[in-house]
């Protein structure tokens, strides 16, 4: 159903797509899907803004705000892969 959604928010071509808990009540086979498609779409130039409390879908983010009670407590942005 992510990937049906996700294929719905992108058919009018958006330049911002905002995603909530992509892989939230997904195995890990089918969240590794749904992140290998938003990756593949950020490499296309779409920007996404995610929210998600799995920490661990966040290595491949090219930044990371953490919030507590509606505050940013930390901002990391990675420096761009160079080809």
């Amino acid at each position: 159903m992510q990937r049906v959604a996700i294929a719905r928010a992108i058919v009018h071509k958006p330049k911002l797509l905002l995603v909530d808990e992509p892989t939230g009540n997904l195995d890990p086979a089918a969240a590794e899907t749904v992140m290998s498609c938003l990756e593949a779409l950020h490499r296309e130039g779409l920007t996404i803004l995610l929210v998600t409390h799995n920490r661990g879908i966040t290595s491949g983010c090219s930044r990371v705000l953490l919030c507590n009670e509606g505050r940013v407590t930390a901002d990391a942005q990675k420096e761009a892969a160079t080809a």
